[in-house]
């Protein structure tokens, strides 16, 4: 999906959260309806920032090696 596309999808999955939380309280359904809108929502989003990384830096940065630090290394002076 193009960004546009995802951005459009994300603002209609906000309405329909801001509608179905008022009756989250009254039904069993509602509530597994809104939890499900929300995984969606936050699926959309991801898809979002990955479509705005940048893909061949991604990549850089997994080739170059990461020095990791140990505790020792906090105690060193």
């Amino acid at each position: 999906m193009k960004k546009k596309d995802l951005k459009k999808a994300i603002k209609e999955k906000e309405i329909q959260l801001s509608k179905l939380e008022q009756h989250i309280e009254k039904s069993k359904t509602c509530a597994q309806v809104y939890d499900n809108m929300l995984m969606e929502k936050a699926i959309l989003n991801k898809e979002l920032q990955d479509a705005n990384k940048n893909k061949f830096v991604e990549r850089v940065k997994k080739l170059i090696p990461h020095k990791k630090t140990l505790i020792c290394d906090y105690f060193k002076q």
